[in-house]
């Protein structure tokens, strides 16, 4: 154990104060330890205790949770369990294992169960109604007044005592300095009942941006502003995630979080996917290395922080998510809703998905070696049960979690459910309701037990024990009370490994005045505003437009927003708002709304809006419901859509057994986006446009990149960022973390699970918009990331002589596939390349090369006497 520096030891008490701290000093029998070495401050203004051990963790303590402290070889341990006698838990001198081992040996089946549970979504303060993080205070909602937002609510410590959850998860808080007492308000609640297990309270992730409020050093905020994961990658630089993750690590927990739920690692090779905005783009390679940087970020703790291998009070147990890949997603819709259900593999390309999470975050460079936890997705692999042919979702499946995840890959960590996997489904495929894929005509305990017997350990979103506590006699009737008792303690001792890891057991508290001086202080903030400069990709800059002069005269029309349908409620009402703060534009341009005497304009646009792939309107209108997702803004029908879905089937929607969309219409909601283009376009009469679009998954320029003479990219950065780059404070280096598609055609014939496998739009300066392309003041951007991450298996050169075509690629060990009927080539034997093959004229081949359990290729297409 690492010697500590901690608060110096107060030697002079007066009254009341100097008993109790005088009987925290006493031994087990009630008398003082003459060998004591240990010393404790007197009680903050919540009852907080700290107690300096010289060699040895600071440990803390409530007054009021009736824990005492025992002295054993001169040294101060937690009686967390009130016996008057020291553990193996609380010998913070033990290893972890030892120590998890010895506590689960202890609990009951019901502890256990409790441990075993994921809250639902919990906001601080609660909120008085809606489905995600409403809560009461004495039966009282905080928006009658009267109630501190630091307080448990009743349903917490109903969840938290009744059923003896342990693990929340943490959604909106007021401020720092509210989330640290609450934090401390539950730990000094649960250190009292029990063996006193510390709650480990978690969240998704929280550290996006705010694109109208100004940055500034020394503003500070309620927590640093950093780009989308997406704009993470779009920096291909590892370094960058890696500090992300270590300054998140440091602000997560002074607001009293312990594991993150991401990072989100699915291959991003669905261009259509709502989600592949949380990834790290559509290349294995890069995703493995964000991902590993990502983790050891999170993870390690260093210097006076360390506990042990890395471990330690600054560390954060990551939740990798989501196993083994929710990117290929048939026809881009999610899982999130029944109609999304299916993941599938035209591409036969299945080992891709892996490596983000086998060569990336469960091989880390740092010394935590392996994530912590794993999040299986909501899908159900189609296809992919080698053992029982199971299709079902991904915590539902043995194979999956088991016999690839635990025994291929050796992972003995975490297994949690996503959110609501045990619940009961919508009566319609597009109502957010449980997401039981492939269970849905089970039990809530069936279910449960399913996802036990399969190797998860935890259930996301589940406050109530009392299902899993059935499934365990479910357990008991087919294998026996031995049997399953050793099932839940394995779950138990790897949910309890991540809470002693990260000194839980010795501090769960929080000095609530350094939280406050910690989250979003000035140097964080700064770094979160270099990364998001650094992740904006310059698209475009025809006759070297960029970068504008400040003090010019620019025309900025309004932002639109279309009307959005939530998870809840009605629609959104569009609207029209000013696309940057008046105070913002300010400081760098003169606005005018007259485009006649404007120097530049700038226009700003969100990605196409092109839906969710699923429209109750069309059911209404005898369809089966099932539409295009478009990455364009104009009018599309899906002539090239299969004619026929891979997988299909739901019990409510029974007839419907087929989910293609081949013929259907649809136009993008923000189809207003490209009319701003055009019609400022035609204002400016000549002048300079400036396209700023903020891409949230992959997009068809064809529409308007005519129209711009320069094009800056974006993924969730502030305006700020974007201006600088506009004129010139910073320069763009940031690059494409996955392909732009010339058309939806291309879009249509790609297979879900290969990335690359498009045909990218190029435009009237002759640039491909490739994966890792970008530009910066000098052209295209050729460095070390392009070197490293971009072509890492080369693409096909096809050479014809006469009827015959060869093919042929530069990189050692690769396999070429090929199609020559106009489909995208899938890795399958029926189209390997061996040998030439005789073409006509007319005759398009499509090729991509392939090294397996490493990368492919991009996709060459060539038209024979074309």
């Amino acid at each position: 154990m690492k010697r500590k520096k901690h608060l110096s030891a107060v030697l002079c008490f007066s009254g009341a104060a100097f008993l109790l701290i005088l009987s925290a000093g006493m031994s087990g029998s009630g008398t003082i330890d003459p060998s004591r070495q240990w010393r404790a401050a007197l009680p903050d203004s919540a009852g907080i205790v700290l107690v300096n051990n010289p060699n040895g963790p600071t440990l803390g303590y409530s007054t009021t949770s009736g824990v005492k402290i025992l002295t054993i070889d001169g040294l101060a341990f937690k009686d967390l369990n009130k016996n008057g006698k020291l553990d193996k838990y609380e010998d913070w001198r033990l290893p972890v294992d030892e120590r998890a081992k010895d506590l689960a040996s202890k609990m009951s089946i019901d502890q256990i169960a409790g441990l075993m549970l994921y809250s639902a979504h919990q906001a601080i303060p609660a909120m008085s109604g809606g489905p995600f993080g409403a809560g009461t205070y004495g039966g009282k909602k905080f928006n009658e007044g009267g109630v501190n937002p630091a307080w448990v609510t009743d349903q917490q410590k109903d969840f938290l005592i009744k059923d003896n959850l342990r693990h929340v998860l943490v959604t909106s808080v007021q401020s720092p300095e509210v989330a640290a007492q609450w934090n401390n308000n539950v730990q000094a609640l649960v250190e009292g009942t029990g063996f006193g297990i510390p709650a480990n309270n978690s969240s998704d992730p929280r550290h996006s941006t705010n694109s109208g409020v100004e940055y500034t050093a020394g503003a500070g905020g309620k927590i640093s502003q950093w780009p989308d994961q997406l704009g993470l990658a779009a920096t291909f630089d590892p370094a960058v995630v890696q500090q992300f993750g270590n300054i998140a690590a440091k602000e997560y927990r002074a607001l009293g979080i312990s594991t993150a739920l991401s990072p989100q690692i699915d291959l991003g090779s669905e261009p259509r996917w709502v989600r592949i905005n949380g990834t790290f783009g559509e290349d294995p390679q890069l995703d493995a290395d964000m991902a590993r940087a990502y983790v050891d970020g999170f993870q390690t703790s260093t210097g006076d922080a360390e506990i042990k291998d890395g471990w330690g009070f600054n560390s954060v147990n990551a939740m990798m998510k989501h196993w083994p890949g929710g990117g290929p997603e048939e026809g881009g819709r999610d899982a999130h809703f029944a109609y999304g259900k299916f993941a599938v593999y035209p591409g036969n390309n299945f080992d891709e998905h892996l490596i983000s999470f086998v060569d990336g975050a469960l091989k880390l460079a740092g010394p935590t070696k392996m994530v912590s936890a794993v999040m299986p997705y909501y899908t159900i692999s189609y296809g992919r049960d080698k053992v029982t042919g199971e299709n079902e979702g991904n915590s539902y499946n043995k194979y999956l979690i088991t016999d690839l995840l635990r025994k291929k890959y050796g992972y003995d960590g975490v297994v949690c459910t996503d959110w609501g996997v045990t619940a009961d489904e919508g009566k319609t495929p597009d109502i957010f309701a449980g997401k039981s894929w492939g269970m849905e005509t089970k039990t809530v305990a069936e279910r449960h037990y399913k996802i036990l017997m399969a190797g998860v350990d935890q259930f996301g979103g589940n406050n109530v024990a009392g299902p899993v506590i059935e499934a365990y006699q479910m357990g008991v009737k087919e294998h026996g009370e031995a049997f399953m008792r050793a099932r839940f303690e394995q779950s138990a001792v790897r949910l309890l490994r991540n809470i002693f890891r990260v000194g839980l057991f010795e501090n769960p508290y929080l000095d609530v005045q350094k939280s406050k001086a910690t989250v979003g202080n000035p140097d964080f903030m700064t770094s979160g505003y270099n990364a998001q400069l650094k992740s904006i990709v310059m698209l475009k800059n025809h006759d070297n437009v960029l970068p504008l002069q400040k003090g010019k005269t620019i025309y900025l029309p309004k932002k639109y927003t279309p009307s959005i349908k939530g998870f809840f409620g009605p629609p959104s009402k569009e609207r029209w708002d000013d696309a940057v703060s008046a105070e913002l534009i300010s400081k760098y341009f003169t606005v005018t709304d007259d485009p006649a005497k404007a120097d530049y304009a700038i226009v700003f646009v969100s990605s196409p809006s092109g839906g969710a792939g699923y429209d109750a309107d069309d059911v209404a209108k005898g369809g089966s419901g099932y539409v295009p997702i478009t990455l364009q803004y104009g009018a599309y029908t899906a002539t090239d859509a299969r004619e026929h879905s891979i997988a299909a089937g739901d019990p409510v929607e029974p007839t419907v057994k087929d989910r293609t969309y081949k013929g259907k219409s649809i136009t993008a909601g923000n189809y207003n986006d490209l009319k701003t283009i055009e019609e400022t376009k035609k204002a400016m009469n000549g002048k300079p446009v400036i396209v700023a679009i903020t891409l949230t998954k992959p997009a068809i320029l064809a529409e308007f990149e005519k129209d711009a003479n320069a094009i800056v990219a974006s993924f969730g950065v502030q305006n700020q960022a974007i201006l600088d780059i506009l004129t010139g404070a910073a320069e763009p280096s940031g690059l494409l973390p996955f392909q732009m598609p010339a058309n939806m055609q291309t879009v249509e014939l790609q297979n879900e699970d290969i990335p690359h496998d498009m045909i990218c739009y190029t435009d009237v300066d002759g640039h491909t918009y490739d994966f890792g392309f970008g530009l910066n003041w000098k052209g295209i951007i050729h460095d070390a990331r392009t070197e490293k991450y971009v072509g890492i298996v080369a693409k096909p050169a096809i050479s014809i002589k006469g009827n015959t075509v060869t093919l042929t690629t530069a990189t050692p060990g690769a396999k070429i596939y090929y199609t020559t009927n106009g489909t995208t080539p899938s890795f399958v034997e029926a189209n390997e390349y061996l040998k030439p093959i005789p073409v006509k004229k007319g005759v398009t081949i499509k090729a991509i090369a392939k090294v397996f359990g490493v990368d492919n290729s991009s996709l060459v297409e060539y038209k024979v006497g074309g």
